[in-house]
């Protein structure tokens, strides 16, 4: 008798806001060594979606600087305006409507609102403020949390186009630090999961691929390497791989062998 096999799953298309998105994997613009840097390991990643910090880079607000936007155009990337450095909901509001100027009125951004200098955890309560308020804006609001499944539903239900938990403090390279978390929000989700903030290395990225998510946003993990673009490149391929396997259906963990040429029905 053959062994119950897993289900696979149907693969259905990235959309945030509205749009359908091929890579799975976001990108980052900080810490590279140079603008030529950035845009090599963001064309090696295959990202489509690359998320700025608007208080640290230029978008031509300082026109004798060099201008993130000739190496990454807007033309061919979904720019994602994000608030890192914000510590209270009026901080990360307030730069959203910056963003929202100097892009043109794009309405697309990623929330985060810290809540301390050491840990870079969220301060939820001021995060529930600040997304109510943008979305309120006609804001599409993508938002970083943490990876509490109930917080999820919730920024879910209130109207974020996607909700982004994550794996472990940022920048830390940890990897994902609570699985069954991480599922339970998949499991419950109603728009788009994505894991940011903790990956360190690409068997990082193809784990939070395996248990569901619709995608995953990295920075330092791709920016620290010793090779960014060689490991840009290990992070797209992680990101596929993790994402056919989730769709393929993994075998269930057991406790003891199975042969994989079972002796039961064999002629000798």
């Amino acid at each position: 008798m053959n062994p119950k096999r897993p289900k696979t799953r149907t693969d259905r298309p990235l959309v945030i806001a509205g749009k359908t998105y091929r890579s799975r994997l976001l990108t980052g613009t900080g810490k590279y060594r140079d603008l030529d840097q950035t845009r090599a390991a963001t064309e090696a990643a295959g990202a489509e979606i690359v998320t700025v910090a608007i208080r640290r880079s230029n978008l031509g607000q300082n026109p004798d600087e060099p201008n993130l936007l000739d190496v990454l155009p807007p033309e061919r990337y979904t720019i994602l305006p994000n608030t890192a450095g914000c510590f209270s909901a009026a901080e990360a509001v307030r730069t959203c409507r910056m963003a929202r100027e100097l892009l043109d009125g794009h309405k697309l951004v990623k929330l985060e609102v810290l809540g301390d200098e050491k840990t870079l955890f969220p301060d939820v309560s001021e995060t529930l403020k600040a997304a109510e308020t943008l979305i309120a804006e006609g804001f599409d609001v993508m938002v970083y949390t943490n990876d509490d499944p109930i917080l999820a539903r919730r920024f879910g239900e209130m109207g974020c186009c996607a909700v982004m938990p994550l794996a472990a403090p940022i920048g830390s390279g940890l990897g994902i630090q609570n699985r069954w978390n991480i599922l339970s929000i998949v499991e419950e989700a109603s728009v788009p999961i994505l894991v940011d903030a903790g990956v360190g290395t690409a068997s990082d990225a193809a784990i939070a691929m395996e248990l569901g998510c619709d995608g995953v946003l990295m920075n330092t993990a791709i920016a620290g390497a010793g090779d960014p673009v060689g490991m840009a490149r290990a992070m797209r391929l992680a990101v596929e791989a993790g994402r056919l396997a989730w769709l393929a259906g993994r075998i269930p963990r057991k406790r003891y062998a199975s042969a994989s040429s079972p002796i039961e029905g064999s002629f000798f």
